[in-house]
C-alpha cells in the first residue's frame, strides 16, 4: 500500500573498525581516495557494495576514461596497467569537429587486481560486499558509517567520510541539499545504459570497413598497426545503417548513436539507452535492465547483420551493474556550471584541471553530444557540501549543473577529483583542521608534487 511504513525497534550497534577516514564506495573514484589518503599517513577504510573496484570501469565494462591521463595517481594506474599488458597507449579520435587524446582502455579484470594490490600497498583496509545505510551523525557533523553486511549492521567511526557512492548516498542522508538532474520541478537526467562484450569479431575487416566509411562512423580512432586493435579501435555513429535496420526490420532501437571499442582484443559494446529512469529507484533500476537485456539482442542482431566483421560474432559478457549516469548532485559552496566546462574556467582554489570530453547523452533521446573542449578547472569548494561539517564527496556527484556533469561525470574527472579529495582529507586530520578549513594552497602543493595538474596551463 502506497505511504504504508513500519516502525524498525531500536538496537544496540557495533563498532568493526575505527579509522581516520572512511570512503564509501569503491567504484572509480573512490580508490584514488582511499589510495593517496593512506599515503599521506592517514588509517583508511574503504567500502564497496560489490566484490571488486572499479565500478564503472570494471564491473560496469566501461574501461576508458573519455579522455587523457595527465599525471598523478590516475596516470600512475594506467602506467602500471600497460606494464602487465592490461591497457594500450593513448589515441587520438577524430571527431565531427576537431580531435580529442583518449587514454586506451583497460582490461577489467587485470584492473580489479591492480586496484586492489595499490589499495594493500598503501595500507587501505577494504570493506567489501558491504552496503553504507546511513551516517552517523553528531549535530550537523559526521562521525561514521552503519554498514549493513553478513556480518549484519555494524558501526565505522572515522573522523572524515568521503562520499564516494556516485549518488551522494551519505551526503543526502546526512542532510545535505542537492538537486537531481537538470534541478527542474520534475528534473530529468541523463539515461542509463548496459554494457555487453561481443565475441569472434573480425576486427581488422571491421576497422578496414570503418575507416573506407567516414558518412557512417564520423568520430573514430583507427590504429594504422594491426597489432594495435587489442586495445586502439573506437569507433562512434552507425546512425544512417541503424535507421535502415529499424525500417526492415520493425525493430525498435532507443539510440541510433552507438559506440564501439576493442578492449584486450574483445569488442564492447555501448548502445543500450533508456529513457526517464531514476537510478535512485530501485524498480526503475530493475525495470531498466530487464529493457536493455532486450535491446542488445537487438543490437547484436544489427551488428551481425548489417557491420562487416560481426558475420561470425556471439555474445559475450553482460554487464552485472546498470550504467547510471546521472542522479543526485550535492550543492557545495560553488556550484560549476555548463559555462564553465565549455570556457576554460580557472580557479584560486583548484585541486584538479580536466581535459576530458564534453559527454551529453540528451534527456529526452537526441543524439549523443560528444565534444572536444578546452580544459577546465574544479575548485575545491565543489567537493565540500553545504551544511554538513567532515564530510566530502567525489565522483559524478558534486558541485555542478546538468550541463558541466556531461564532463565531471568522466572517468579522468573522477579519477583526479578523488585523488584531490584524499589528500585534502589527510592534510585536514594531519593539520587537525575541517576539511572545511583545511589549507587549500597546501594540499595544491601536495598534489603538484605528486605530478597531479591541478591548473590548464598543465594540459597544454
Amino acid at each position: 500500500m502506497t505511504g504504508e511504513k513500519i516502525l524498525e525497534p531500536a538496537q544496540e550497534v557495533p563498532l568493526l573498525l575505527n579509522v581516520d577516514i572512511v570512503v564509501v564506495g569503491g567504484g572509480t573514484t573512490g580508490p584514488l581516495a582511499a589510495i593517496n589518503a593512506a599515503r599521506q599517513g592517514a588509517s583508511v577504510a574503504i567500502v564497496e557494495r560489490f566484490g571488486a573496484l572499479g565500478g564503472n570501469l570494471t564491473l560496469g565494462l566501461n574501461t576508458k576514461p573519455s579522455g587523457a591521463l595527465a599525471g598523478g595517481l590516475p596516470l600512475e594506474i594506467w602506467d602500471r596497467a600497460r606494464s602487465v599488458g592490461a591497457a594500450g597507449k593513448d589515441y587520438v579520435a577524430r571527431l565531427k569537429e576537431g580531435e580529442i587524446r583518449i587514454a586506451s582502455p583497460a582490461d577489467p579484470e587485470m584492473m580489479k587486481i591492480l586496484l586492489v594490490t595499490m589499495c594493500r600497498e598503501a595500507g587501505v583496509q577494504l570493506v567489501f560486499e558491504a552496503f553504507v545505510s546511513r551516517p552517523v551523525m553528531e549535530g550537523n557533523t559526521v562521525r561514521g558509517v552503519i554498514i549493513e553486511s553478513k556480518g549484519g549492521r555494524q558501526y565505522i567511526r572515522s573522523r572524515v567520510v568521503i562520499d564516494c557512492s556516485a549518488d551522494g548516498d551519505v551526503a543526502a542522508k546526512a542532510g545535505a541539499p542537492f538537486v537531481v538532474g537538470t534541478g527542474d520541478e520534475e528534473p530529468a537526467t541523463q539515461p542509463v545504459t548496459l554494457y555487453f562484450i561481443l565475441r569472434d569479431v573480425d576486427l581488422k575487416r571491421l576497422a578496414q570497413w570503418a575507416g573506407e566509411h567516414p558518412e557512417i562512423v564520423p568520430d573514430r580512432a583507427i590504429p594504422e598497426n594491426e597489432e594495435e586493435l587489442a586495445y586502439g579501435l573506437w569507433l562512434t555513429g552507425f546512425g544512417p545503417l541503424v535507421r535502415e535496420f529499424q525500417q526492415r526490420t520493425g525493430i525498435k532501437l532507443y539510440r541510433e548513436n552507438i559506440t564501439l571499442k576493442t578492449t584486450n582484443g574483445e569488442l564492447y559494446v555501448n548502445a543500450t539507452r533508456v529513457l526517464g529512469a531514476s537510478g535512485l529507484s530501485p524498480l526503475d533500476i530493475s525495470d531498466s535492465i530487464v529493457e536493455c537485456y532486450r535491446q542488445i539482442a537487438s543490437y547484436a542482431q544489427f551488428l551481425k547483420e548489417d557491420i562487416p566483421g560481426f558475420e561470425k560474432s556471439r555474445l559475450g559478457p553482460i554487464a552485472p551493474v546498470l550504467g547510471v549516469r546521472e542522479t543526485r548532485h550535492i550543492l557545495g559552496g560553488y556550484v560549476l556550471s555548463g559555462h564553465d566546462v565549455t570556457h576554460g574556467a580557472q580557479f584560486e582554489d583548484s585541486v584538479m584541471a580536466d581535459q576530458s570530453a564534453h559527454d551529453i547523452h540528451d534527456v529526452k533521446g537526441a543524439d549523443v553530444d560528444f565534444q572536444a573542449l578546452r580544459p577546465y578547472e574544479i575548485p575545491y569548494r565543489c567537493f565540500v557540501p553545504m551544511e554538513i561539517e567532515q564530510l566530502l564527496v567525489a565522483g559524478r556527484c558534486i558541485s555542478v549543473d546538468h550541463i558541466a556533469h556531461g564532463r565531471t561525470r568522466n572517468m579522468p574527472a573522477c579519477m583526479a577529483g578523488g585523488q584531490a579529495v584524499g589528500m585534502a582529507a589527510a592534510l585536514a586530520i594531519r593539520s587537525e583542521r575541517t576539511v572545511r578549513d583545511v589549507d587549500v594552497g597546501h594540499v595544491q602543493e601536495l598534489l603538484q608534487g605528486i605530478g597531479a595538474p591541478i591548473k590548464t596551463h598543465q594540459l597544454t
